[in-house]
């Protein structure tokens, strides 16, 4: 369900990426007179003070610098010159600008907005695979067939006329090769010729845009070579989900705060409990914000799953996992000794059959109960987009008597009219879950995870996960990231107006109308450490909403408008994370050069075997609430004028120009 958004949104805001763009030729805006006025005002103080000729909204560079001694102008330039603020409204010439507009774009037009929810009065989207054409998945697979022929033969005579070229795979002086020729394969023949599209570096804040170091290869990608300059590029690539991913801002003002205190890894004055106050602070306030009784937070996400598994379950238990569950949950699996089947991604009938008949015949061979039985799954799919179906999973739950465990790791933040996950969109009771997992590497734009569920649970992982006693603490700027993102979703109040005590007992999973409302709504104050001032719209709250709001909008509108646009789009209409089919491997790079080399060049990135099917190759767009309406725009005409030249557009269903998709965005996501 959305919000009622008018259908006749007024005119978008003018893209910073548009060049020799004045303030003098932008299109009247109705609604941002006063957003005009003051990046106006703002452009005339700096140029008095810098006698600078930078325009307020710098135009980005949208190629490459081609010198040595560039440098990128736009991250130079004076906050009151290149900072736009985003509230709800247009700011007027008194309010502060906070965040440079190229980590963050202005959009105050309030049609770009939607809610995050799930609409009880229609089914539960399934997951659907939608086939290309034969002839795609022939020429396809005849690539594949090509590659390996060409390159089997070229190793043949290579190891014979090339010697020095073959070495490392040919045993010498006694000592076998570190890799055979076999392994090594698909490296060599074909990741190799697109490490140009996996590897970019990148310098900076990996925001709304991001600066890529311009480099080029004269021996196919064995080497690079950096030529010195920099090129401005939209990013579409990052798990910047909400946009906290900032160099400038209120979050960023604590965590330098933070530095000051404690220093950069230093872990600061200890208490007895062997934590300092920031460890206490967000592990308290990950509890608060998914209205679970208690938590603990890791230094590193895939280390969250990889060790506190094992301290979940032994030998003895079973984990049922989905086919298409994160690699730290498979090695999390593995380590725990415990007996491991898996069901067809997301199909909740092959979860059934496979609990009736593990759960009827026991244990292998001497066919005892299993002493636990712990079914993984993931909120949000990185690779498919796709969405838990959360409710028909709790059904099972009460019928078959297992634990659940749900890695929440790009569904936090992202999904829910609140941004407290999957719970949050599906309205649905958090203590229905038995332990929660996530990251916050995403939506909260910092690093480390948290495991999530009762008190007696958590401090018994403490003691068991490998992580408690024997892993690095978080550092205190990241500590301080976690507090102030996840404070600012959350909102600060005096003190809570619901104690947790209020929630819903554990064993309850019935939906109600209340549900929503059963998720403490603001942080008391009492949980934030003193020196944690925030920006009066990051403290209400206020901001966050939008940025949860303008996140649903663009993830929306993205993966309509690349249906409407004629493209095979997996997922869930509501997924941050959109994959574009490409199928073919020699149209995947050919995809990520050409979106790169626009005009306005575009970050995006492609994914091959063995991270997807063989056959299904693709470019995984992440939209974010950082990008404009306009922004996704430009990210949609890209990829209908590079989909055309590669023949991608190979979905079914009704059609639509780019120039209509563009013009009838609101009325597209709300039909989605």
């Amino acid at each position: 369900m959305m919000s009622p958004i008018a259908l006749n949104p007024p005119s978008p805001s003018p893209s910073i990426f548009k060049e020799e763009q004045s303030l003098s030729k932008l299109p009247s805006m109705p609604t941002a007179v006063s957003y005009l006025s003051a990046v106006q005002q703002a452009d005339t103080r700096a140029r008095s003070r810098d006698n600078t000729s930078v325009a307020s909204t710098p135009a980005l560079s949208l190629a490459s610098s081609g010198t040595a001694s560039s440098e990128d102008t736009v991250l130079d330039e004076d906050d009151e010159n290149n900072c736009l603020v985003y509230p709800l409204t247009p700011p007027t010439s008194k309010q502060v600008f906070t965040a440079p507009h190229t980590e963050f774009g202005h959009c105050a037009n309030e049609a770009y907005r939607c809610v995050s929810k799930h609409d009880y009065s229609k089914p539960f989207q399934e997951h659907t695979i939608e086939e290309p054409p034969y002839y795609v998945l022939i020429a396809t697979y005849i690539s594949y067939l090509i590659l390996i022929c060409f390159g089997h033969t070229r190793d043949f005579f290579g190891k014979r006329f090339a010697k020095s070229c073959f070495a490392h795979l040919m045993p010498h002086d006694g000592y076998a090769p570190l890799n055979s020729n076999f392994d090594s394969f698909f490296t060599r023949r074909l990741k190799r010729r697109m490490d140009d599209c996996f590897g970019q570096p990148v310098t900076g804040v990996p925001g709304r845009t991001v600066l890529i170091l311009d480099r080029y290869s004269t021996d196919y990608n064995h080497t690079q070579i950096y030529t010195g300059g920099k090129t401005r590029a939209l990013n579409i690539s990052s798990y910047n989900y909400l946009g906290f991913s900032q160099a400038r801002g209120g979050c960023s003002d604590a965590v330098q705060e933070s530095i000051h205190r404690y220093g950069v890894s230093s872990c600061g004055t200890r208490l007895e409990s062997g934590s300092t106050e920031l460890h206490v602070s967000a592990e308290a306030l990950v509890a608060h914000f998914l209205g679970t009784e208690d938590a603990l937070v890791s230094s590193m996400g895939f280390a969250t799953n990889s060790t506190f598994i094992p301290a979940l379950v032994g030998k003895g238990s079973l984990i049922i996992s989905d086919e298409l569950n994160h690699t730290s949950i498979r090695v999390g699996a593995r380590q725990s000794g415990a007996y491991v089947r898996t069901f067809k991604h997301n199909d909740m009938s092959s979860l059934e059959s496979l609990l009736r008949e593990v759960i009827s015949q026991g244990q292998p061979k001497s066919h005892r109960s299993w002493k636990k039985v712990l079914v993984i799954v993931e909120g949000l799919y990185s690779m498919e987009g796709t969405l838990v179906n959360l409710p028909r999973i709790l059904e099972l739950k009460q019928k078959y008597k297992f634990h659940l465990y749900i890695d929440e790791a790009h569904s936090i933040g992202a999904l829910g009219p609140h941004g407290r996950g999957v719970t949050d969109y599906f309205n649905i009771s958090p203590r229905s879950i038995d332990v929660l997992m996530g990251t916050f590497t995403k939506s909260f734009g910092a690093a480390g995870g948290f495991i999530a569920g009762p008190k007696t649970l958590i401090d018994a992982l403490r003691l068991r996960g490998h992580s408690g006693p024997y892993a690095e603490a978080m550092p205190p700027p990241v500590l301080t990231q976690i507090i102030a993102s996840m404070t600012s979703i959350m909102g600060v109040a005096p003190q809570s107006t619901k104690s947790l005590n209020s929630l819903s007992p554990a064993n309850s999973i019935v939906r109600s109308k209340d549900s929503a409302d059963m998720l403490p709504k603001m942080a008391p104050a009492s949980m934030l450490p003193s020196w944690v001032n925030l920006y009066p719209s990051l403290a209400d709250g206020s901001e966050a909403r939008m940025r949860i709001r303008r996140l649903a909008f663009n993830s929306r509108y993205l993966y309509a408008g690349l249906k409407k646009l004629g493209f095979i789009i997996y997922g869930h209409s509501f997924s941050p994370i959109v994959p574009l089919l490409i199928f073919n491997p020699a149209k995947l790079f050919m995809f990520a050069r050409m979106m790169r080399v626009r005009r306005t060049p575009i970050v995006a990135v492609v994914v091959a075997y063995p991270a997807t099917p063989l056959e299904k190759g693709r470019a995984r767009l992440c939209a974010s609430a950082s990008h404009t309406k306009d922004d996704i725009d430009l990210v949609l005409r890209a990829c209908d004028e590079v989909g055309g030249i590669l023949d991608l557009k190979h979905g079914m269903g009704e059609r639509w120009g780019i120039d209509e998709v563009c013009e009838r965005a609101v009325e597209l996501v709300h039909s989605a």
